[in-house]
């Protein structure tokens, strides 16, 4: 048997082609170190050019580096700063964002499909009471979340009206920020700074890097020393051009873009493949991730087949992940051992 990490995770997927060969050609000859190298300024213009805004644009090594930093820029100690309860900064980052603030706190709320809900947030921030609690200072919303939806763009356009009626700030944790672009059919500063977000962590490694995440500040004021925080943290590459080069390849003729529409469609056709062959799909297919709800006798014959995925909500619901590089062959193959295996446990039942 083979294992097989298809659908474990979109960070099982190598290198773009595209960022491959670009890094290459950086890998020719010396440059200066430390981001003053000339992929870095090219980047950054880039990324402006992008968002149609002058933003400052720092590179880091990874998604956790980056929420846990751009928080950390916008809190201090006795803030807090309001998450859903399936965040990646609550569930997955080991206490980063609280470790880098030193001492703001993670207030997870519910809201269905992964999404806040401003119902939740408000009795959340009722129960702050004055000096007695953290002072809530950030809304971070997830896009797209956790759970494979997208905020359209009148619901983040609703949840930044609330933040700045009550002056909170806006963090987005983009890390599948590509998927949500394409998929809302949308250009990014529709979704980012015209309609209220400060700091964006902008991912790059589910999209078809290696490494290396974007922390955009929409106000330059609110970067101030950034630099120095991310040096601290030990996020300033020595060989910057080495991490800036591949973004260069991805943000260059819609690569970034090209690759998260291919996920997205793969997920699509994976939801139509195994609804076909009876399994319940959970969340409404969004972007790249398709959750479903098996019994343990499905997925013990699936492991058997060395399909690996993780159990994402307990008791049942798994997540399948779909990446730039999955193929159509493939979620053939899978949603025919799924067939497989759900004949085999009704026969058995």
């Amino acid at each position: 048997m083979t294992e097989r990490f298809e659908f474990t995770s979109d960070n099982s997927a190598g290198i773009c082609p595209e960022a491959i060969a670009e890094l290459e050609k950086a890998n020719i000859g010396e440059a200066a170190s430390y981001g003053d190298d000339e992929w870095t300024g090219r980047l950054c213009q880039r990324v402006r050019e992008i968002f149609e805004t002058n933003c400052e644009v720092f590179l880091v090594f990874n998604g956790t580096a980056a929420n846990a930093l751009a928080l950390a820029q916008l809190c201090q100690s006795f803030h807090s700063i309001i998450c859903h309860e399936h965040a990646h900064i609550e569930n997955d980052e080991c206490g980063a964002c609280e470790f880098f603030t030193r001492g703001s706190k993670l207030i997870p709320t519910r809201g269905a499909h992964g999404k806040l809900d401003l119902g939740e947030v408000d009795i959340a921030l009722a129960r702050q009471h004055e000096l007695h609690s953290h002072k809530p200072r950030v809304l971070s919303i997830t896009q797209a979340t956790e759970l494979g939806t997208l905020y359209q763009i009148d619901e983040i356009g609703k949840i930044a009206a609330f933040a700045k009626e009550r002056g909170l700030l806006m963090h987005m944790d983009g890390a599948r920020f590509a998927n949500a672009v394409t998929g809302l059919n949308c250009a990014p500063k529709e979704m980012t700074w015209q309609i209220g977000v400060d700091v964006l962590c902008f991912g790059g490694t589910k999209n078809g890097l290696a490494a290396g995440e974007l922390v955009i500040f929409f106000d330059k004021q609110r970067s101030a020393e950034f630099e120095y925080r991310a040096k601290q943290a030990g996020q300033l590459a020595s060989k910057m051009r080495l991490l800036s080069a591949p973004w260069l390849a991805l943000l260059k003729d819609g690569v970034w873009l090209k690759n998260a529409e291919r996920a997205n469609a793969a997920a699509k056709k994976m939801g139509d493949a195994l609804l076909r062959a009876g399994v319940q799909i959970v969340f409404p297919i969004e972007a790249n991730a398709v959750f479903v709800q098996l019994d343990a006798p499905t997925i013990a014959k699936l492991n058997k087949r060395g399909w690996q995925f993780f159990k994402y909500i307990e008791p049942d619901i798994y997540r399948l992940m779909c990446s730039w590089a999955v193929r159509d062959v493939t979620i053939a193959e899978l949603a025919g051992d799924f067939k497989m295996a759900r004949s085999c446990v009704e026969v058995a039942a």
